[in-house]
């Protein structure tokens, strides 16, 4: 084989191959690469597992959605988790990581509900905060379904933030 023959353009019209190749021409076969491009998608963050077993929840990887801020004297981690109570939430935090854990539970039986979008179920996400904190200063405040959990972080803690200075 020639390197002429690699290239597309320049040969005449009867040998010229298509860009294409012929299962991309057809739509079926394009349709079913596409649906399974999409499953995969969907199905990559559960890593094998269905969403109810083991360590994964029902809402996924990522519920309750957080907000991080970090200042020079606390870490405040804030979470979304509407319909909840306090009671059904657990805050822990050991060796620099902070977990929230709860359960959601559904206000209807299944017999009656036709259709549902809701979801329901336990969950448990844990955050590395990288500081050490001041764990008897630690305050949780909960309101509208907002959890808000302010993190003193130690004076050793404050004292190692270092600026550093950019040169041009």
């Amino acid at each position: 084989m020639s390197v002429r023959d690699l290239i597309p353009w320049g040969r005449e019209e009867s040998r010229v191959p298509s860009l294409f190749r012929d299962s991309e021409r057809d739509p079926f076969l394009s349709l079913h690469r596409e649906v399974n491009r999409l499953f995969d998608d969907v199905f990559r963050g559960f890593d094998g597992a269905l969403p109810s077993v083991g360590r994964a929840s029902a809402f996924g990887g990522n519920w309750p959605s957080v907000e991080i801020s970090d200042n020079d004297k606390e870490i405040k981690v804030t979470a979304e988790v509407p319909g909840m109570d306090e009671k059904d939430i657990e805050i822990m935090l050991d060796n620099g990581v902070l977990t929230l854990r709860g359960e959601k539970r559904s206000e209807t039986e299944d017999k009656d509900r036709q259709f549902s979008e809701r979801t329901y179920g336990r969950f448990e996400r844990r955050i590395p905060l990288g500081y050490e904190i001041e764990e008897d200063s630690v305050d949780a405040r909960f309101k509208n379904g907002v959890l808000s959990v302010t993190l003193p972080k130690t004076a050793k803690a404050q004292s190692q933030a270092k600026r550093i200075a950019i040169k041009s």
